[in-house]
């Protein structure tokens, strides 16, 4: 049975599209990444579409669902390498992908997600209360 590969990069997944996703392929993509985020407790998601020339609205529609499921999940996602046909058929379907930040490459979304997911210089997840 064919998978697609989900990397491991610091507090990131990344998930390199290189075939057509058929629906079943789909689906089970969106399964092992969604367990891979909650198993590793993963801050990002960087899914690069850069060798896929053909996006149907099912296929916009499970990269929507990751998006989604992955933010329940303290997630972000980033999907990167959209080849500028693809973004025009995504416009005509009407699938805005919802959710889903874009970067026009593995490197840039990296970037994005560090900004999206680190912690502001200075800033601290500690809280004090006054005793008053």
């Amino acid at each position: 049975m064919e998978r697609i590969p989900i990397l491991r990069i610091g507090q990131y997944l990344l998930v390199t599209i290189q075939v057509d996703l058929y629906d079943r392929l789909a689906l089970d993509l969106e399964a092992d990444l969604i367990s891979q985020i909650a198993k590793v407790n993963a801050r990002g998601v960087l899914i690069d579409i850069s060798a896929v020339t053909i996006v149907d609205s099912f296929m916009g529609r499970v990269l929507s669902n990751i998006a989604s499921m992955a933010r329940i999940l303290d997630a972000e996602t980033v999907v990167v390498g959209m080849q500028p046909a693809v973004a025009i058929t995504l416009v005509e379907l009407g699938l805005p992908l919802t959710g889903i930040q874009t970067a026009l490459n593995v490197e840039k979304g990296i970037e994005l997600l560090r900004t999206k997911t680190e912690p502001a210089s200075g800033a601290s997840d500690h809280v004090e209360f006054d005793d008053d």
